[in-house]
């Protein structure tokens, strides 16, 4: 298994460590449970390292970019402004979602998946020669996200002096760099916080300096029931390259206008529309007892009308909730097969949870 520079630091905090896309990563450090609730109420700390951080330079790097994503990087005019998207095959199935930094426009910045990135680099590659663009993987950078209400302020003076004031201001999707580092106001939590790209040497100082300001390691099991709550899709979970971005929740994140703008996948987009989307992204709250899990399969009556992509415990709503897709015709109320039952179901529209608080109930 591949390992992050942050490994040694993992197993020396106790960290349980399980392989995650081909990487040892924590699972968690002791309780899961009490990780999750340290990232609402206060500040944790995640390695994201073994994510892969994507420049791509070049004269014709914007023109690239609206061909090869779904979302349209001529939003971004303003330097560090930050965009959300999928990138898709041609039949509109998603190779990966991301998120694209605005640098200049001959210079941009992918932060891609860790189990896609081959397929990814593979994939801009073999669109990339014809624009002249240089796709440059930065396996030099380590990544650590610190997300909660109190992340921030935790995180800021541990920055570089030179990157302190900038930092302080950005603004939600937004980032600021040096020569050397780059902190973005995004994550993956639903909570506010930063994702600091920077150099390999220096990630361990920075980690241990969080640790010393009371930001706990928090590991991929809390990272998983956070970003459910939040609504936030997991890439092979709720959608991958057999799923568009119309059914999975993400048709937010696809520009169809302007009209003329031709980026991979759009004419399958196109078809989808003109058919009827036969499917949806739901969310769920279950008002029976049981937890729901990915896989499950969803009823109305003895018809089944879709499945759970991902499930679970909500530490937060003290309730078991879910993304699932379904037929456009769902109704409301739902049962999910659990075992040799059916239990109830509602469905709800996510999030579940940011910002520290529940936001749909029972």
């Amino acid at each position: 298994m591949k390992k992050t520079v942050l490994n040694p630091l993992h197993h020396e905090m106790g960290g349980r460590m399980v392989e995650f896309g081909g990487w040892e990563m924590p699972l968690h450090y002791g309780s899961q449970l009490e990780e999750h609730h340290q990232v609402r109420r206060d500040a944790g700390m995640f390695d994201v390292s073994h994510m892969t951080v994507i420049d791509l330079q070049g004269e014709r790097a914007k023109p690239f970019l609206r061909v090869l994503l779904a979302n349209d990087v001529d939003k971004l005019k303003q330097r560090g402004k930050a965009l959300y998207s999928c990138m898709l095959n041609e039949d509109g199935g998603v190779i990966d979602d991301l998120i694209v930094y605005y640098l200049d426009d001959r210079h941009y910045r992918l932060v891609v998946n860790a189990g896609t990135t081959d397929k990814d680099l593979a994939w801009i590659g073999r669109h990339a020669a014809a624009y002249q663009v240089e796709p440059y993987p930065r396996h030099d950078l380590a990544m650590i996200a610190v997300q909660g209400p109190l992340a921030r302020g935790k995180t800021l003076p541990l920055l570089p002096e030179a990157l302190r004031d900038a930092a302080a201001g950005l603004q939600p999707f937004q980032a600021a760099w040096t020569s050397d580092w780059f902190v973005a106001r995004t994550g993956y939590t639903g909570e506010d916080g930063f994702e600091v790209m920077l150099p390999e040497t220096e990630a361990a100082g920075l980690w241990r300096g969080l640790h010393a300001a009371g930001v706990a390691p928090i590991g991929l099991g809390a990272r998983d029931t956070l970003r459910l709550e939040a609504g936030m899709n997991l890439y092979g979970s709720d959608m991958d390259e057999s799923t568009s971005p119309l059914e999975s929740g993400l048709a937010w994140t696809v520009a169809m206008e302007p009209a003329e703008r031709g980026f991979i996948g759009r004419p399958a987009l196109e078809r989808q529309l003109a058919a009827g989307v036969t499917r949806k992204q739901v969310g769920l709250l279950l008002t029976g007892r049981g937890v729901l899990r990915n896989h499950q399969k969803l009823h109305v009556g003895e018809r089944e009308i879709g499945e759970i992509t991902s499930g679970g415990f909500a530490p937060t709503l003290q309730q078991s909730i879910a993304l699932a897709r379904v037929e456009s015709d769902a109704p409301d109320e739902l049962s999910v097969a659990i075992r040799d039952k059916r239990i109830p179901a509602k469905v709800v529209r996510p999030p579940f949870a940011r910002n520290g608080k529940a936001l749909v109930g029972a």
